[in-house]
């Protein structure tokens, strides 16, 4: 079996699966968000249910729009806070104590090696960074989930992605997700599963993998993963309290296509308007001048984006007529940035920094374009009035491209210009 194959079996109380088979597996942790949660709520309602199934398996957490953006969201926050309050929920995470949910539950520790997540946010396959398979379902799957703690799968087949070689200089784990989802499309791994493995593995460090993770889904893919190696250990040991599994990829294991890649050969990559699959190396688009800058959200938020961030920026000022946007993670990640004098470097380079939040990356808040506007962006997801207007274009890059093109004025993979 796949690596996938194997937690899903486990999950299923069953010896092994093969693809397409339909199972009901257990989960161990279901998530949802302020602008997804109260969807499930009235749908938890609505089926009749009144109890959840394990107060320390659900997390809620207030990122897409809190602060509150306007009352139509305070609303929808404060139904969430009352349902977690009435049912005692554990991982409830409001302004001041959340973060962007893919980058936090990993942090808490919420997640571990081997569970069954299903999240109502399409990037919840985040978490197979460390070795859990998890993915993103509706709001009507996640009622159920919050009731029973189960749900249906279908089984996916698997697509290897065998990595040798190591990644050059100011290349970085967004532009290798960027540059294979240009060669496969944004359906060329629809619901399947994507696993990483090969001795190049070993050279990508874990915030590397939560972002070639999370962007699994713009492959069209059920999930993204890597098996528990040194490197994963590392992070989740002092994080997750409890036992957890570790598997491994099977030599005999059955993908339906094996792609080798030679990290060496990877260059800075853009994906231009308006697929995640339009993708050029950065070096191509000097043409393209921009308005915006974001750099953050649960793809590239985390403490080693915004220090090769800030290393761009130190002394720099961002171009006149541009606005950049910093938004850390989370808020360990913030206190980190600060204590390592990277928000000092923003704020003299003329960012704006923000508490944790979606915001700006779904077109709600802290970011927002107008008709015309062109931004570059650490984000996950381009599509056409993505970030605002339907006439603004959005561009995807690493921290260090949208870095250099901040400063630039233009899309550039040169720090001095």
């Amino acid at each position: 079996m796949t690596l996938t194959q194997k937690i899903l079996a486990r999950a299923a109380g069953l010896e092994n699966v093969v693809p397409n088979q339909l199972i009901m597996a257990d989960l161990d942790l279901v998530l949802a968000n302020d602008i997804t949660a109260p969807v499930a709520i009235n749908e938890f309602s609505k089926a009749g249910f009144d109890a959840i199934f394990n107060k320390d398996k659900i997390a809620l957490v207030m990122d897409h729009s809190a602060p509150n953006k306007d009352i139509k969201t305070a609303e929808l926050i404060k139904q969430c806070r009352e349902f977690a309050k009435l049912h005692n929920i554990t991982h409830f995470y409001d302004v001041g104590r959340m973060g962007i949910e893919h980058a936090l539950l990993p942090e808490q520790g919420i997640v571990k090696p081997g569970d069954v997540v299903i999240g109502a946010d399409s990037h919840t396959c985040t978490y197979g960074a460390i070795g859990a398979f998890s993915t993103g379902v509706g709001s009507t799957d996640v009622a159920a989930g919050l009731a029973k703690g189960k749900a249906w799968f279908k089984v996916p087949t698997g697509l290897g992605f065998n990595l040798t070689g190591k990644l050059s200089e100011n290349v970085s784990g967004k532009d290798l997700i960027l540059y294979i989802i240009g060669m496969i499309s944004v359906d060329g791994a629809l619901y399947k599963s994507m696993e990483y493995f090969g001795e190049g593995v070993a050279s990508l460090n874990i915030d590397d993998r939560f972002t070639i993770c999370n962007m699994a889904i713009e492959a069209g893919a059920k999930n993204g993963i890597f098996a528990v190696d040194d490197v994963i250990e590392k992070y989740v040991d002092g994080r997750v309290k409890a036992k957890y599994t570790k598997d491994k990829i099977d030599d005999r294991a059955s993908y339906e296509k094996i792609f080798n890649i030679d990290l060496s050969t990877i260059v800075p990559t853009v994906a231009c308007p308006h697929l995640p699959s339009n993708t050029k190396p950065a070096s191509d688009l000097s043409s393209v001048k921009i308005d915006q800058v974001v750099i953050g959200s649960c793809t590239n938020g985390f403490l080693s984006d915004l220090v090769v961030a800030a290393n761009v920026l130190k002394g720099k000022k961002i171009a006149n007529g541009v606005r950049c946007i910093v938004i850390p993670s989370t808020q360990a990640i913030y206190k980190e940035a600060i204590k390592l004098g990277l928000i000092d470097i923003f704020i003299d380079a003329r960012c704006a920094v923000s508490t944790p939040t979606c915001g700006p990356c779904l077109g709600g808040h802290m970011g927002v374009l107008a008709s015309g506007e062109v931004a570059i962006a650490t984000t996950n997801r381009n599509f056409v009035g993505r970030m605002g207007h339907i006439d603004s274009k959005v561009y995807l890059a690493s921290p260090y491209v949208a870095a250099c093109s901040a400063v630039a004025g233009f899309i550039t993979d040169k720090e001095n210009i």
